[in-house]
């Protein structure tokens, strides 16, 4: 500005006509260029509180939940007309374009911002425009399965405190905590197992019965069936539940999962009813890890027989499945050849997990009070995240810590709030 002012001064005081010319015609690239960089400021704080009102004014829309598109807009249009005023653009004329279609807010304004310095070059005025689109934020469900160890080991004591209680009470906290705000966006399944699974089922879908429902207790299905969520063939018993069972506990019958209350609950919203099955059901008998989840799979797989969830295609809906075992393997299941051995059991938990994690649902797994380091590596390896869907924890205070962090880890990717 200093040389500006200087040049000005050389101006007045020239006698020379040529240098008085020459002076004329060098002073407008000069006054250009010093209004370029005074206007130039000025656009970038135009700009710059435009782009800060258009994202405010986009995220208050997009985040107005149950409001029509109409209503959308307008609370788009007050939030921006209350963040545009004051400052660098006030004053300048400013239109604003605000749509809602029910999946994005399209937002774009403009302002004429007049022109200092650039006037002399014919420069008037700019137009200072931009523009933003928001995702209006889609309502989010979950489905919660839980897959629950009630072998009798669970009735031993890790901490200080029994086992299947500090369970119970984890189970419970995470179901109050998730329907707190709004119980309509989430359903738990309850699959508590030990060797057996007791559970209703079309009577077609198991080995032997016909017509009605059946209800009873049920080790997995033959290989490879027991790996995947397929619907059984009501025409071909090899693809049924009901197969016959470990001679050990043929005689044992289904008695002691009706007296123990361990019947799989499918995905409901009855969170009264899930709470007090938690509160009744007690260990029995022997373990079966990749029994139970099996049925954990089946709970929240689209096809029959649980069919009360959603289709693996609605984004809108993330599955999770909690599998909390503190034992090893010491049932058999069936494998190739229709082969059986607790070894194979081992193999099939490993493949039952990696297929329920390719069709959509979320593994967390817990291996409570588990001196066995394999099996430890085989639940890691059953988490969807090694790292972070993995536990293990020794007593019921760490038990309730990790429940608290899968609530958070669930609440984190499911929109749960009004």
């Amino acid at each position: 500005m200093h040389k500006f002012k200087s040049l000005i001064k050389a101006f007045k005081a020239a006698q020379n006509g040529t240098i008085a010319v020459t002076f004329a015609l060098s002073i407008v690239p000069v006054l250009a260029a010093v209004g370029a960089a005074v206007d130039f400021a000025h656009y970038t704080a135009i700009n710059t509180q435009l782009t800060a009102a258009l994202d405010s004014a986009g995220i208050a829309a997009a985040a107005a939940n149950g409001k029509t598109d109409a209503q959308r807009e307008q609370i788009g249009k007050d939030t921006f007309e209350a963040n545009v005023q004051g400052g660098a653009a006030t004053g300048e004329p400013i239109t604003l374009t605000l749509k809602s279609n029910g999946t994005t807010i399209k937002a774009e304004a403009h302002a004429i911002m007049t022109t200092t310095l650039l006037a002399v070059v014919g420069l008037n005025d700019i137009d200072v425009g931009v523009r933003n689109e928001v995702t209006i934020p889609q309502p989010r469900k979950a489905e919660v399965a839980f897959v629950l160890d009630y072998s009798g080991s669970m009735a031993d004591a890790a901490g200080g405190q029994i086992k299947y209680l500090a369970m119970r009470d984890a189970a419970t906290t995470l179901i109050d905590t998730l329907t707190k705000n709004d119980p309509t966006k989430v359903k738990f399944a309850l699959v508590p197992f030990s060797h057996h699974v007791y559970t209703s089922l079309p009577s077609s879908y198991v080995v032997g019965k016909t017509g009605g429902t059946w209800t009873g207790c049920t080790q997995d299905r033959l290989y490879p069936l027991n790996l995947s969520d397929a619907t059984p063939n009501p025409s071909d018993d090899a693809t049924k539940w009901g197969q016959p069972m470990v001679p050990d506990h043929a005689a044992w019958g289904c008695n002691g999962y009706v007296s123990h209350h361990l019947v799989l609950q499918p995905l409901t919203n009855n969170f009264t009813a899930l709470k007090a099955q938690l509160a009744a059901m007690t260990p029995y008998a022997y373990t079966h890890v990749p029994l139970g989840v099996e049925f954990g799979y089946h709970v929240l797989s689209p096809n029959a027989p649980f069919d009360q969830a959603a289709s693996y295609a609605d984004k809108t809906t993330s599955k999770f499945m909690v599998v909390l075992t503190d034992g090893t393997q010491t049932e058999p299941a069936w494998g190739p050849g229709n082969s059986r051995s607790v070894a194979q059991g081992d193999s099939n938990l490993e493949q039952i997990c990696g297929n329920a994690k390719t069709s959509g649902i979320t593994v967390i797994t817990l291996a409570y009070d588990l001196d066995d380091s394999s099996q430890r590596q085989r639940l890691q390896a059953c988490a969807s995240d090694p790292d972070k869907d993995f536990y293990v924890v020794n007593s019921g205070a760490d038990l309730a810590s990790a429940f608290s962090a899968i609530t958070s880890a669930i609440s984190g990717q499911v929109y749960l709030s009004k």
